[in-house]
């Protein structure tokens, strides 16, 4: 009988490189972001 809350090895491999996919852009996005209110604000 299979559990529905096993995970896949697979799966959590995936799960990081979405997480990476996601967060890499988002911390540049924020940190370009800081660094333009510097120059305005600054």
């Amino acid at each position: 009988m299979n559990n529905p809350t096993q995970e896949h090895p697979s799966s959590k491999g995936l799960l990081v490189i979405f997480w990476l996919y996601v967060l890499i852009p988002l911390t540049w996005g924020v940190i370009n972001t800081l660094l333009q209110a510097v120059k305005l604000f600054g």
